[in-house]
C-alpha cells in the first residue's frame, strides 16, 4: 500500500505532537520555513534550546558585528518563549542581553521547571539581572554558567528547586551560603570550578549527590551537613567537617595545590569507594578518614607527601597486617608511590605470619616512583600477592623513576623476575 502526502498526510494532532519533540532553535525556524502549517509548533513546545552558534549569520550580515546576534538572539528569544505557552525547560548558551532575561522569565514563570543559562555569554553581566531567577517559583533544576555573584541572590525560597549547578563562576563567600540557604530541598548540588574563599556553609537534610570544586590559591573550608548524602566528590578544602555520612557510597577529597590540614567525619559504614587525591595532607587527616571508612571496598590513595603547612613529609610507617585488618573489605586498591614507600618500611611487615590473610582483596594498582628502598618494596609486594587469597590482577606501574642510577636498572629487573613467577596474575605497566 502506498502513502502519499508525507506528515501532510497526518492528522493535525499527530503533525503537532512530532513537532512538539523538537528543542534546538534551529530546527523550529527550519521547520516553519518548510510549511506555513507549521509554524504554530512553538505554542506546543515544552523544551527550547538556543546553541552558542546560534545567530551567527546574523552577525556575520551585520558586518561581524556582536552586537548584531545579541540583537538577533534578543528578538528570537522573546518571541519564541511568548509563543511557547507550555515551556517546561529554556535552554540559553548564545549571547543574549541579561536585562531581557526577566521578561521572558516573567511570561512562563508558571510552566517553567529546568533553567540553564550560560552567564558569561550575556552582553550584559550585571549579576542583579540574575535575581528575577525567583520569579519562576516552580523551577526544578538551575544550571548556571560563568557568573559572578559578590552576594546572596535575591531570589526567595526556592522550595521545588532540587537540582542546582554552578560552573566557571566568581561566587563570594556569602553568595554560596545565600544561594543553597534559599534552596533547601536541594538532592543534588554542583559548584564546579569555582573561584572562591571564606567558609562554605551547607545544610541540606535531602541532599544525595554533591561535587564542589573551587579553585584559587585562597584557603577555603567546608562545613557540610547532609544526612543523606550518597555521593560527595569535594575539591580545594584545606578544612572539611562532614556531619552525616551514614549513607555516604562514593567519596572523593582532593586538593591540586595547597596542603589539606583536616577532615572530621563520622563512620561511614556503608561506603563502597574513597578517593584522597593532592599535594600535600596532614597525616592526622589521612588517618582521621581511613580510620571512619573501615567498611570501603575500592581505595585510591595518590596524595604526595604529608606534613603541616610548608613542610612537605613523607608518610610515616604503616603496619601492612594493621592496615589490612582495619579495612577487611577491601576489594580493589590504587596505592601511589608514597602511600606504597609507607607499606614498605622497616618495620611494616614484622607482624606478617602465617594466619594472616586479605580476604577481599582482587585488584592492586601499585604505582612505583622510586628504586630506593628496593628490597622493602618487592618484599611487599610478595607479601600482597601471597597473602590475598582471592587476588586477580596486580598492575606494576613504574611511573617517572627520577633515579638513573644503576639501582634503578636493577630494581625494575627485579620487577620483571617477580612478574614472570606471577605471570598471568602480575604484570607492568
Amino acid at each position: 500500500m502506498e502513502v502519499d502526502g508525507g506528515m501532510d498526510a497526518l492528522p493535525d494532532g499527530v503533525v503537532q505532537h512530532i513537532l512538539s519533540q523538537l528543542s534546538s532553535a534551529r530546527d523550529v525556524a527550519a521547520c516553519a520555513a518548510v510549511a506555513r502549517c507549521w509554524r504554530g509548533c512553538v505554542p506546543y513546545l515544552p523544551s527550547l534550546y538556543f546553541p552558542r552558534g546560534a545567530f551567527e549569520a546574523a552577525a556575520a550580515a551585520g558586518g561581524g558585528a556582536a552586537a548584531s546576534a545579541v540583537a538577533a538572539a534578543d528578538d528570537a528569544i522573546g518571541r519564541m518563549v511568548a509563543a511557547a505557552a507550555r515551556l517546561e525547560e529554556l535552554v540559553i548558551y548564545c549571547p543574549f542581553s541579561a536585562s531581557l532575561l526577566p521578561r521572558w522569565l516573567a511570561a512562563r514563570a508558571a510552566t517553567l521547571r529546568v533553567l540553564e543559562l550560560r552567564v558569561d555569554a550575556a552582553a550584559d553581566k550585571s549579576g542583579h539581572h540574575l535575581d528575577c531567577v525567583g520569579v519562576a517559583a516552580g523551577l526544578e533544576e538551575l544550571r548556571l554558567w560563568g557568573l559572578t555573584m559578590t552576594r546572596p541572590p535575591a531570589w526567595g525560597r526556592m522550595e521545588r528547586l532540587r537540582v542546582l549547578e554552578v560552573v566557571g563562576a566568581v561566587l563570594g563567600e556569602a553568595a554560596v551560603n545565600g544561594a543553597v540557604a534559599v534552596c533547601p530541598n536541594l538532592t543534588d548540588l554542583a559548584l564546579l570550578g569555582c573561584e572562591c574563599a571564606g567558609e562554605a556553609a551547607i545544610s541540606l537534610p535531602l541532599l544525595q549527590r554533591c561535587r564542589l570544586d573551587f579553585v584559587g590559591a585562597g584557603n577555603c573550608s567546608l562545613r557540610l551537613a547532609a544526612p543523606r548524602v550518597e555521593s560527595l566528590e569535594v575539591q580545594g578544602f584545606c578544612w572539611i567537617s562532614l556531619q552525616g555520612g551514614d549513607r555516604l557510597k562514593h567519596l572523593t577529597i582532593s586538593k591540586i595545590t595547597g596542603s589539606v590540614y583536616h577532615v572530621e567525619m563520622g563512620k561511614v559504614p556503608e561506603l563502597d569507594q574513597l578517593s584522597l587525591r593532592g599535594v600535600q595532607w596532614s597525616w592526622g587527616a589521612i588517618s582521621s578518614v581511613l580510620q571512619c571508612a573501615t567498611e570501603v571496598k575500592h581505595l585510591v590513595m595518590k596524595v604526595e607527601f604529608c606534613g603541616d603547612f610548608d613542610a612537605l613529609q613523607p608518610f610515616p610507617e604503616i603496619d601492612l597486617v594493621e592496615f589490612f585488618n582495619s579495612h577487611p573489605k577491601l576489594c580493589k586498591f590504587e596505592i601511589h608511590g608514597a602511600m606504597f614507600a609507607a607499606l614498605c618500611q622497616k618495620n611494616s611487615l614484622k607482624n606478617l605470619d602465617s594466619r594472616f590473610v586479605i580476604p577481599c582483596l582482587e585488584h592492586v594498582l601499585v604505582t612505583v616512583r622510586s628504586p630506593l628502598n628496593a628490597e622493602q618494596k618487592l618484599s611487599t609486594l610478595e607479601s600482597l600477592v601471597r597473602y590475598s587469597v582471592r587476588l586477580r590482577r596486580m598492575i606494576i606501574r613504574i611511573s617517572q623513576m627520577k633515579n638513573c642510577h644503576d639501582a634503578a636498572d636493577d630494581f625494575f629487573e627485579e620487577i620483571c623476575k617477580f612478574t614472570c613467577m606471577n605471570s598471568g596474575r602480575v604484570c607492568i605497566e
